[in-house]
């Protein structure tokens, strides 16, 4: 869905500050604040939305922007991070779920949802059954959520300087006006720590990104590779091996090969299991048991994490461990080498002319050499994969590690989810497009091979092996090795041979454009190895 959404700060009296705080009446030389306009807001999920606000032309006038466009470009280019500036168009789709945005949205969900699970133990009678008309208010809360209503949240938590208890007093203040609820206020956060929040709302954050964002797009980029390994199955490619020329092989042999392993890498992710816990200041229950000694508390918040379609688990301190997290992002990080891999194999072959590029009018790949056409694509995919990994590797390491029952270290690290995991998006977008520009050349790769006859010294040798021709590899090595090789040398070499002729047949008949093997078959069997529908998924 498209354009659902503004950030926006009204100016005039009573308005919502900004997230970053009041914005200085101080001239700034032509410049005022900066506004924001998202494409599409909305995430790809069921369980939330966001509700819209347009940008007025009153504010479009203040900033000196003619339209919507400039609108967006004004606050890119002034954006710290190249995620929210220029690479933002490609990685928006992450914003509900890992923008501070976003993950007051997932609080709110996580605290309202709990109220809901209070209301229906029967032993807390303090918190009775809400009626329908009462939990359609809870749950509009959640799905109307926009914009405007976390900037209020702000405007609280500059108050309190606590962002989940900021959570807590938004609530209690959009409930005061339903009669129903608003007895039962005090049970927001009941029992919780801020932790017991957090962790469902990052766990929230990540399962759908990943489900809704990250894995579509990773299915994509494995199916691009897949259809290159069937369709060039049969086209013979030299190899090299350190750098050297070696045995041939099929280029769609070698697309296979990646196709295969990013696949095994999505199979992965579905043992991945997300969790989270719910047990208090350290895992143990403790107001909970003296506020109501007869619950199982276990068991009920068991039951409610579960119902968020979250694992649960059980023993935990203050903070769930993160031990999930860092399993997962290990998992994507390996994903992420195996593309580097692949962007730098495509690299070497578009160096070596395997590839050509398909043009686009009005680009330039030079500034000075106008006949470039530079492998940009690959080169902003590797370049962001490294990014990406470090990030993704830096969080792994980290979070699993806190001091006794809790440290704040993980806190500020967690905020940083989105950016490891838009920098992989980045990367994996980027290769894609790349791949769509790809034009193979066949003419190139065929005189590539024409020129390396030595390379069926292996099969001659062996051949010669099989039949007890003394000393097969020191006679090929000498013919070979440091020499200039020939089609007419080879098939001189081998008539010479002392070998029954059917066996010397085979070998006459063989160029470096037929001595393949397996590889076509290989390539064309790809869709047996490559599995696309039970990966990619967190459950």
């Amino acid at each position: 869905m498209e354009a659902v959404a503004s950030l926006r700060v009204p100016t005039g009296q009573g308005a919502r500050q900004s997230l970053g705080g009041p914005s200085s009446s101080r001239p700034r030389s032509g410049w005022g604040p900066v506004f924001v306009k998202t494409a599409s807001v909305r995430p790809p999920r069921s369980s939330l939305s966001v509700a819209s606000t347009d940008s007025s032309t009153l504010e479009m006038k203040k900033n000196n922007v003619g339209n919507l466009t400039d609108w967006d470009l004004s606050a890119s280019t002034m954006s710290l991070s190249p995620l929210d500036g220029r690479y933002m168009q490609k990685v928006k789709d992450l914003r509900p779920f890992f923008s501070e945005y976003g993950l007051i949205h997932h609080r709110v969900l996580v605290e309202v949802k709990w109220l809901l699970k209070l209301s229906e133990v029967p032993e807390i009678t303090e918190v009775p059954q809400f009626s329908l008309d009462a939990q359609s208010f809870l749950e509009k809360i959640i799905h109307d959520f926009d914009i405007n209503d976390a900037l209020e949240v702000k405007k609280i938590e500059k108050i309190t300087n606590h962002d989940v208890k900021a959570v807590e007093y938004y609530l209690k203040q959009r409930c005061k006006s339903h009669p129903e609820i608003e007895k039962v206020l005090e049970f927001f956060h009941f029992a919780c720590t801020s932790e017991d929040i957090n962790n469902l709302a990052h766990a929230l954050s990540l399962k759908e990104a990943m489900n809704k964002v990250i894995f579509p797009v990773m299915v994509d980029l494995c199916e691009a590779i897949r259809v290159m390994a069937k369709e060039n199955a049969h086209i013979p490619m030299l190899s090299r091996t350190h750098g050297q020329p070696a045995s041939p092989t099929t280029l769609g042999k070698e697309m296979a090969n990646f196709a295969v392993r990013l696949s095994e890498r999505g199979k992965a992710f579905s043992k991945i299991h997300v969790l989270g816990k719910f047990a208090g200041a350290v895992g143990n229950y403790n107001a909970h048991k003296v506020a109501y000694p007869d619950i199982n508390w276990k068991s009920i918040t068991a039951e409610f994490v579960q119902s968020l379609g979250i694992d649960f688990n059980a023993y935990v301190t203050q903070i769930e461990p993160h031990d999930y997290i860092a399993e997962l992002f290990n998992n994507v990080t390996q994903f992420n080498n195996i593309l580097i891999d692949f962007d730098r194999d495509i690299w070497s072959y578009i160096s070596l002319g395997y590839f050509k590029q398909i043009t686009k009018a009005g680009e330039i790949g030079s500034s000075t050499m106008p006949h470039k056409v530079n492998p940009i694509d690959f080169e902003n995919s590797e370049g962001n994969l490294c990014l990406g990994n470090a990030v993704l590797s830096a969080l792994s390491m980290k979070l699993p590690i806190s001091r006794m029952q809790r440290d704040l270290t993980d806190s500020t690290v967690l905020r940083n989810l989105g950016v490891g995991l838009g920098y992989s998006l980045l990367a994996y977008k980027s290769a894609l497009l790349g791949i769509k520009k790809l034009q193979v050349n066949e003419s190139c790769l065929n005189e590539d091979l024409e020129q390396t006859w030595e390379v069926l010294a292996e099969p001659i040798q062996t051949v010669m092996r099989r039949y007890a021709v003394p000393e097969a590899y020191e006679k090929l090595k000498e013919l070979t090795r440091g020499r200039a090789v020939s089609k007419k040398s080879i098939r001189e070499f081998t008539e010479s041979l002392d070998l029954p002729q059917e066996a010397k047949t085979i070998l006459l008949n063989l160029t470096p454009h037929t001595y393949t093997g397996e590889a076509e078959r290989l390539a064309n069997s790809v869709d047996d190895a490559v599995d696309l529908v039970n990966g990619f998924n967190l459950p």
